[in-house]
């Protein structure tokens, strides 16, 4: 069947205006080129689509119903050409974008929230996994950004902070330790630990495990849940303690308390991530966007000094 755009387009003026001569002018066309395309285009559909007399045209049955179709087939095209423009300016399109529980639980939300704000046409996809998982991924072109937890220094990489935590110790309420102020980690050396696998939770254990042993001591892990929520969970339920950040326990349940560690003094980061070279255009947009962000905050700062 031979029938393109150019068919639909002619047919679609032709039944708006129900006249040859004012379809032919607003298509800026002759009025015989037009009668031969609707010829044309019922010959091939085997209907007709319009009456004709001296006196009037209008639409057949048929020619309604080829009408509405016509008109979602000359909108989709249209749809599809604008989406493709904007596809290729960077403009549409979709961001994968991975993240830890420490990097929902504080910044990334409101960084997805402003991303979206200024680039409204591309669309964001979370996928959550372990900092070890997220890195692979990236690698395989499975995700364009990475919130996980650093520093990450690996060649292909590119990284930039963008959120701190403080380490804190949390204890089912009752614990011995429930009514301190703080504590020092030599305190926790006898203590069962509920924590994250090894193996997934292995960055932040590069974090967390040289200063437990500058303490003297290496956790005992006695529990493992793959997340926060769960970690939280089995501490709730007595099974052990825990050391987390401030921004997870701002989302725990009731039943625990919060310790602030006396002898930490260097916070924990989580770094935004994406390959080096060869960034899609949605990639190198959110890219621009954290580095813009990160110069509004700087000349924030400076202004309230």
């Amino acid at each position: 069947m031979k029938i393109g755009l150019r068919h639909i387009r002619y047919f679609l003026v032709l039944a708006e205006d129900l006249n040859f001569r004012r379809a032919s002018e607003h298509l800026h066309i002759s009025q015989p080129a037009l009668t031969r395309t609707i010829q044309h285009l019922e010959a091939e559909l085997q209907v007709t689509l319009f009456d004709r007399s001296q006196n009037f045209v209008r639409l057949t049955d048929a020619g309604r119903a080829f009408r509405e179709g016509g008109q979602r087939v000359l909108n989709g095209v249209e749809a599809t050409i604008d989406l493709t423009r904007r596809v290729s300016i960077g403009e549409a399109g979709a961001l994968r974008v991975g993240y830890t529980d420490f990097a929902i639980a504080d910044a990334l939300p409101e960084l997805l929230k402003q991303f979206h704000q200024r680039h409204p046409g591309i669309t964001v996809r979370p996928h959550h996994g372990v900092t070890a998982a997220q890195l692979q991924q990236l690698r395989d072109d499975k995700l364009d950004i990475g919130f996980v937890t650093g520093p990450v220094r690996q060649p292909g990489f590119r990284s930039r902070v963008v959120q701190t935590d403080r380490p804190i110790c949390i204890v089912p309420e009752g614990h011995r330790l429930a009514s301190r102020a703080s504590v020092e980690l030599a305190d926790l050396a006898d203590e069962d630990f509920v924590h994250g696998p090894t193996e997934a939770w292995a960055h932040f254990y590069d974090y967390l495990f040289p200063h437990c042993r500058k303490a003297g001591f290496q956790p005992r892990i006695v529990q493992e849940a793959f997340n926060s929520v769960g970690i939280l969970g089995l501490v709730s339920c007595g099974m052990g303690i825990t050391i987390l950040t401030e921004s997870i326990y701002d989302f725990a349940t009731g039943g625990l308390v919060p310790l602030p560690i006396s002898d930490i003094d260097d916070v924990m980061v989580t770094e935004a991530v994406w390959a080096s070279e060869n960034l899609r255009l949605p990639t190198q947009h959110f890219v621009d966007f954290l580095e813009q962000s990160d110069s509004h905050r700087l000349q924030g700062a400076q202004r309230l000094k």
